[in-house]
């Protein structure tokens, strides 16, 4: 085992013994154990309802956690105050961002899905660090079922152990957030924190933040650059430049920091910061904060350095901001009102452009640590005065706030030039992490390529081809994977006319009869479309439009356009419910109860449980027309326990139509939904039901309400599958999709619970 310590003070050594000598250790002979450890803040209500911020040790040794006082390692024989296992039913959501004290953290929550009344809370400096603690903790859980699967007797002994207690019930709470208002006092602001929060260390995951697209996607817009400002390129979309429609616009530009400190940056208020590279929105109030992912935000500016006029402008914008699983921040700018700020005596209010960020790691050189990011800022132009703009050589255009704002990244990437701390933030953390050499034999609890977990849908909305020349032209690894995300398009274009049909009878018994489906013998709520013209439908396009993993997938990692899904898409069901409701398929109105449903051999129903006022539940069946085979993939799901269908489930996402701040937002990244939302499994006679939870995830109820606000102007293919680990399981295929074009809301049909 090999321990890296990051930070000034930090050192390496190695040890042989894979539970690292202690008691507790999770070590598995077969497996090897890893650690993680760092400084987090445990938040909670005391008994006498006040709230409290203790700066913490938190270690987590295989599936074993422990909360210090204090670094164990700083201080030998001090005991943990709080210890437990993580076990396969906890859970852990990311709430998002939250004033603590002065201090901006990012919180994360803890609840057991069996029973929600167990819940406590821990925050991180950054939303980066929230998410290696998550993958910690994932680790953890994995390590936990991994032992219950290769023992018997282990699942005894799991359940008698102690399950970790993260729940605020102190008494000793006169010290309140002593610890967070020092750091605060001492240093310079909520990032100074920095200094005594938790990075996992890029060694326990080389990969985690490696260089890598935003999709592996055929592109409808055609980016052009047209200007270059101090090193940072605008690009113009013109695709669809005689369209009459607003022109899309971006900038895109390296910027050698890591992802966090430029999201940090771009999300900071305060005044003499933002002077340092905001020449537009530098003076920015917070107005209001919601479910740590949402803020409302006021602002003043003097026009006189872009326009001839001096009179004085007030503007109004709120900014949503997501996490991706793959490390990507992206934040969403809207113009908006607040009842808070009027219209304000001697400014004229203004809207300011629509507009998106996105931040993404790149890999380093292999012989320098300092980080890198790809920053890109995209905002909608009217085309008007775009095209004005280019036939006067621009000379207007940079006096105007859209260039103002495309304007931000340079100034962000001179900004942080010129301060060298935040280049090296990372190198100033007092963090520790250790891992010993894992050799998974089983795949299913295989989680090592993170950069490669989630894949794209060949959407019409994605970033472009030349930010990825941009961070690939630069830098080789020595050991060379071809790429379809790294490749020339010439390349990309061979592997597009590949694709991955489903071989039926590798999943499906081939020794049945099949039967014959009649799509007519089946009616849900939502109607079928009859072509792409009709609206308020589904349909069931082929899953050529999806990107995965093909036969040689682990060899060079190669993906391949979907084929025909494995399942057939037989009926929709849009509700509106009084209450979110599991175990639809019991419902007395349900497909599956029908007498034509009960002879179907296999029915796999996907709930989709729609937070809003009032709630919806889009429920999908899609029905095989034989029996699964034993012992396949498919079976192996089907038949599997939670654990493992959390971890190989996903849904890729791709608007086809629709708003291009909403194609944004959703992306077409696929989402491991066990990871990221609460996922329940109902297995009974013919049928698999997956209630998915989407108000269990504070980022997915922000996205999803975004959507519905477009629902009835978008279109948006999902197609769902599972995901293949091992080479016997290539190469992938899909298991259904669905086409929802232009949903009406108030056409979902109420049910009774």
């Amino acid at each position: 085992m090999e321990t890296t310590s990051l930070g000034k003070s930090g050192s390496e050594r190695s040890e042989k013994d894979g539970s690292s000598g202690s008691s507790s250790g999770a070590g598995s002979e077969e497996r090897g154990s890893f650690e993680y450890f760092g400084c987090v803040y445990h938040l909670g209500v005391n008994s006498i309802g006040r709230e409290y911020c203790h700066l913490r040790f938190l270690f987590i040794r295989g599936k074993y956690v422990e909360m210090y006082k204090r670094n164990p390692h700083e201080s030998p024989g001090i005991q943990p105050i709080r210890k437990g296992v993580v076990g396969p039913t906890l859970m852990v959501e990311e709430i998002g961002r939250r004033k603590v004290n002065r201090g901006d953290v990012y919180v994360l929550r803890f609840y057991n899905r069996l029973d929600e009344t167990k819940k406590g809370e821990i925050a991180c400096a950054t939303a980066g660090e929230a998410r290696k603690w998550m993958d910690a903790f994932d680790h953890a859980k994995q390590q936990a079922e991994y032992e219950l699967s290769r023992r018997g007797s282990a699942r005894n002994k799991l359940n008698m152990e102690t399950e970790i207690n993260l729940e605020g019930h102190r008494h000793k709470v006169r010290r309140y957030a002593h610890g967070l208002r020092n750091l605060i006092r001492i240093g310079q602001g909520p990032e100074t924190l920095l200094r005594q929060s938790s990075d996992l260390g890029s060694s326990v995951r080389p990969d985690r933040y490696g260089e890598r697209d935003s999709g592996d996607v055929v592109e409808a817009h055609e980016w052009k650059c047209v200007r270059t400002i101090n090193g940072v390129r605008i690009f113009e979309d013109v695709a669809d430049s005689k369209s009459g429609k607003g022109v899309l616009v971006k900038s895109v530009g390296v910027v050698d920091a890591t992802a966090d400190t430029v999201f940090e940056v771009i999300l900071n208020v305060e005044r003499h910061q933002r002077y340092e590279w905001d020449m537009l929105t530098g003076d920015l109030e917070l107005l209001d904060s919601y479910d740590g992912h949402y803020d409302v935000v006021y602002g003043i500016f003097d026009p006189k350095y872009l326009t001839r006029w001096h009179s004085k402008r007030d503007f109004i914008f709120s900014r949503q901001w997501f996490h991706g699983q793959d490390g990507t921040y992206t934040i969403l700018q809207f113009p908006t009102v607040h009842k808070k700020k009027p219209p304000r005596s001697g400014y004229r209010r203004t809207k300011i452009n629509p507009s998106t960020w996105e931040v993404r790691s790149l890999n380093t050189p292999m012989d320098s640590n300092a980080p890198r990011c790809l920053v890109t800022q995209m905002l909608e132009i009217h085309s008007s005065h775009w095209l004005g703009w280019k036939k006067n050589h621009f000379s207007k255009f940079e006096k105007s706030v859209p260039y103002a704002i495309l304007c931000q990244v340079a100034g962000i990437k001179e900004y942080i030039e010129a301060n060298p701390a935040f280049k090296h933030e990372s190198a100033t953390t007092v963090v520790h992490s250790k891992m010993c050499d894992v050799s998974m034999s089983i795949g299913e609890y295989e989680d090592a390529e993170m950069q490669d977990e989630f894949y794209d849908a060949i959407a019409d909305d994605s970033s472009s081809s030349e930010d990825e020349e941009s961070s690939n032209g630069e830098h080789e690894k020595k050991e060379m994977k071809v790429k379809l995300k790294n490749v020339s398009w010439a390349i990309t274009s061979l592997a597009l006319h590949r694709t991955s049909a489903p071989d039926a009878n590798k999943e499906l018994n081939p020794t049945v009869t099949p039967v014959i489906i009649n799509p007519l013998q089946f009616q849900g709520s939502l109607h079928r479309g009859k072509d792409d013209t009709d609206a308020n439908c589904w349909t069931s396009p082929s899953g050529m439009g999806f990107m995965i993993r093909g036969k040689t997938y682990l060899k060079d990692n190669s993906k391949v356009m979907g084929g025909d899904p494995l399942l057939k898409l037989i009926a929709v069901d849009w509700f509106k419910v009084d209450e979110r409701i599991d175990n639809i398929a019991l419902h007395p109105k349900c497909l599956v109860q029908s007498e034509v449903g009960k002879k179907i051999p296999f029915i796999l129903v996907i709930n989709l449980q729609v937070p809003a006022k009032p709630n919806y539940s889009l429920v999908l069946y899609y029905a095989a027309d034989r029996p699964i085979k034993q012992r396949s993939l498919l079976a192996r799901f089907v038949d599997g326990n939670d654990m493992f269908r959390d971890a190989r489930f996903k849904l890729i996402p791709s608007i086809v139509e629709g708003y291009w701040m909403v194609k944004r937002a959703v992306g077409t990244k696929a989402c491991l939904l066990g990871k990221a939302v609460t996922c329940k499994y109902f297995r009974q006679d013919n049928f698999l039901e997956i209630d998915v939870d989407i108000g269990s995830s504070s980022v997915a109820r922000s996205v999803i309400g975004l959507v519905l606000g477009y629902v009835t102007s978008i279109v948006v293919d999902l197609a769902i599958l599972i995901e293949a680990k091992e080479e016997a399981e290539l190469p992938e295929y899909i298991l259904g999709t669905v086409r929802l074009n232009k949903l009406r809301p108030d056409s979902a049909v109420h049910l009774e619970a």
